[in-house]
């Protein structure tokens, strides 16, 4: 399975987290049998990316709100588009995925899951977060 597929699958669990708030772990068991994920890569991979976001919870959460616009706040922002931005900051951050190519994963799945405006609004929330985090490789001189 395509990476692109499997960060897809990612997605829709972090977003069946985000709504139903219940055991994380049952969820994953009931995600992979109700999906019938049998590749074991593939389960390797959604534990990741479950158990990265649940460890760093706090500092997702923080690099989230801290580059939001005005007036904005977490509880505003929409579940799909907080899945998506929460699965692209922990691979840039922890996993060391380039920045261009975790950010425009999940813009390309806000196009096909959200409204018209998640793209911009989450490529704008992201590239704030490479900026703070100087993922860019350039110094940042503040």
């Amino acid at each position: 399975m395509q990476r692109s597929a499997m960060r897809e699958l990612a997605f829709k669990l972090v977003y069946e987290i985000e709504i139903q708030k219940n055991d994380e772990d049952e969820q994953l068991e009931i995600f992979v049998e109700n999906n019938d994920i049998t590749d074991e890569k593939v389960v390797e991979y959604l534990k990741d990316i479950k158990n990265g976001i649940k460890a760093n919870f706090e500092e997702i959460n923080r690099l989230i709100e801290n580059n939001l616009k005005e007036n904005w706040s977490l509880k505003r922002i929409s579940k799909i588009n907080l899945s998506l931005i929460k699965i692209a900051i922990y691979e840039m951050l922890y996993k060391n995925l380039p920045y261009k190519i975790a950010i425009n994963e999940v813009v390309e799945l806000a196009k096909k899951y959200a409204d018209e405006s998640a793209p911009i609004f989450i490529n704008g929330i992201l590239a704030s977060v490479v900026k703070e985090k100087n993922l860019n490789g350039e110094i940042n001189e503040n």
